[in-house]
């Protein structure tokens, strides 16, 4: 429960502190004095989105923090899925600064927004006008049709089951139309595939043939010239392994004289017996040398191919090429195997929507058997809070598995003898509507396990004698969780355990919000002026009291 709660330069507030009762607590004050500021301070710590807009002083950053004592509620698996340390004693705070920066802080470890959220939403619930507005909402209903019959770890199973069985059908559906896509280009990359599988592209060297095809086309100049060197080599009187024949021996001569001489002959014998090797390829290279038009239209053929397949297929040599067929190859295997993959996923997808259509179908007889249950005592509540002739009818019908099953719902109500039920927002009055929220708050109470539950002017439209039976059905709410509640009803304010008034304080720059705990006197006093206005009388004073005294109070001026 909410031990402790600080708001610190918050739209109107610039301090304020609550240590609210671990019952029925009570908030009066005149309209605009900020109640309504202060769940707002609430929401944004229970992880709603900030505005330094709101910014009392904006020179400060806004800080908001509460303290809950949650021992008694089994939220450890929550703290441990969220990675956080668990205590008994919870501290969340949230900081919004000047420039508009939020930060989010579970027992001071700073956490996501979202983290914030999952925490706070199992120790807080809000009631607001948005919640009574959304009771005419099918889903909403079902949620709480849901949570009456303790349904939601079923409920749980089966969206998990639906969700499988969701995304195999969209991969299903991703499959289809790849497949349908790939069909449509199957024969035209078929088709350049077996074009590149016919040009043998694999251990081809496109570089030699292009070095081959060079030497037939000037196959006549190239034996002129080797012919030409060979000449100049070995077989002129004057070539080249002569002369050097020649000074190999003058040098031999010389030789014993000085060892570098020596040296030299050894070193120009190695050149000319280098000589004579290129002489001998040479040679052999210009016998070899012969043009063959045949051969050499042959490799420009084959080359031909290659070029227009590199500016067909844009690819910058023969690699880049055969990555391109490799490509192509996959894609082609891939649209036939593409029918297994989708004939096994359909397969899966039918087995997964038989699963849900089984977990549907038991969700629903369970709901089912339920709806009498929840009529009826959301009937009797309804009496007992001035409604006698009031009917709670749970149409129902099924529709193709969705989200939340297979189960389509409508609470239909009727506050008139002999009227048929009608849904809800033709139905119901404002304070019929606020009534309707307040019993079905009521009945789920027993099934939560939230630790403080805001009431914000859940009474709207009601008074008198039912005003004060709704004060009892808070105070028996109140006696396994903590309540807040906003009001502007003197029964109401008459049944809190404590009762707080806010209020504003005008100060010579700007206008502030305050709260405070009232005494028992300062109760007779406001809930008076509730009773009767500014200058309430002194059966005003006395309403008071025997409003006071119907919670066991006696209190005298």
């Amino acid at each position: 429960m909410l031990v402790d709660l600080r708001i610190n330069n918050y739209a109107l507030i610039e301090q304020l502190e609550l240590r609210p009762s671990p019952l029925l607590n009570i908030i009066t004050g005149e309209t605009g004095a900020g109640k309504s500021i202060m769940l707002g301070a609430i929401g944004l710590l229970l992880g709603n989105r900030a505005d330094s807009r709101m910014l009392f002083d904006t020179e400060r950053k806004c800080v908001i923090e509460g303290q809950f004592d949650i021992a008694n509620y089994h939220l450890q698996d929550i703290f441990e899925a969220e990675d956080l340390d668990y205590d008994s004693h919870c501290i969340l705070r949230r900081e919004i600064s000047p420039n508009g920066k939020s930060r989010a802080f579970v027992n001071d470890t700073p956490v996501t927004l979202e983290a914030l959220r999952k925490i706070g939403a199992n120790l807080m619930d809000i009631h607001s006008q948005h919640d009574t507005l959304l009771l005419g909402d099918g889903v909403f209903q079902l949620n709480l049709l849901d949570l009456y019959a303790g349904l939601v770890p079923q409920r749980t199973m089966y969206s998990h089951a639906f969700r499988q069985y969701r995304k195999l059908e969209t991969d299903l559906q991703a499959l289809e139309g790849q497949a349908a896509q790939a069909s449509k280009e199957l024969d035209y990359n078929s088709f350049l595939l077996n074009e590149l599988e016919e040009a043998r592209l694999d251990n081809e060297d496109q570089d030699a043939l292009e070095q081959e095809i060079k030497q037939l086309e000037h196959a006549e100049e190239i034996k002129y010239k080797l012919s030409q060197a060979l000449h100049g080599l070995r077989d002129s009187e004057t070539c080249a392994t002569g002369n050097l024949k020649e000074a190999v021996g003058l040098l031999g001569q010389v030789a014993s004289y000085a060892d570098n001489f020596r040296d030299l002959r050894e070193r120009l014998s190695s050149c000319l017996i280098e000589l004579h090797d290129i002489a001998d390829e040479v040679e052999t290279a210009e016998r070899r040398t012969e043009g063959d038009p045949a051969r050499a239209e042959e490799l420009q053929d084959r080359l031909n191919v290659l070029y227009t397949l590199q500016r067909k297929h844009q690819a910058r040599d023969l690699p880049a090429l055969i990555e391109v067929r490799d490509a192509l190859r996959q894609k082609v295997s891939s649209v036939l195997s593409l029918d297994k993959e989708i004939a096994r996923l359909r397969k899966d997808s039918d087995a997964a929507l038989a699963a849900v259509t089984k977990q549907g179908n038991k969700l629903s007889e369970s709901r089912r058997k339920s709806f009498p249950h929840f009529e009826k005592q959301l009937g009797l509540l309804l009496a007992d809070l001035g409604m006698p002739h009031a009917r709670i009818v749970v149409q129902h019908s099924t529709s193709a598995p969705a989200t939340s099953g297979i189960d389509v719902v409508s609470i239909l109500f009727t506050a008139n003898k002999g009227a048929q039920p009608q849904t809800l927002s033709k139905a119901a009055s404002g304070g019929e509507f606020s009534r309707l929220m307040l019993c079905i708050k009521y009945m789920l109470a027993d099934k939560t396990a939230l630790p403080t539950i805001v009431f914000d002017e859940i009474d709207t439209g009601i008074s008198g004698e039912i005003a004060v039976k709704v004060g009892r059905m808070m105070q028996q709410m109140a006696q396994k969780h903590q309540l807040v509640a906003i009001s502007h009803l003197p029964q109401m304010a008459a049944a809190g355990d404590v009762h707080y008034f806010v209020y504003k304080e005008d100060r010579a720059d700007r206008t502030v919000s305050r709260i405070r705990e009232l005494t028992q006197e300062d109760r007779i006093k406001e809930i008076a002026h509730m009773i009767a206005g500014a200058k309430p009388s002194e059966n005003a004073f006395q309403s008071a009291r025997e409003l006071l005294a119907l919670r066991g109070e006696v209190v005298g001026m």
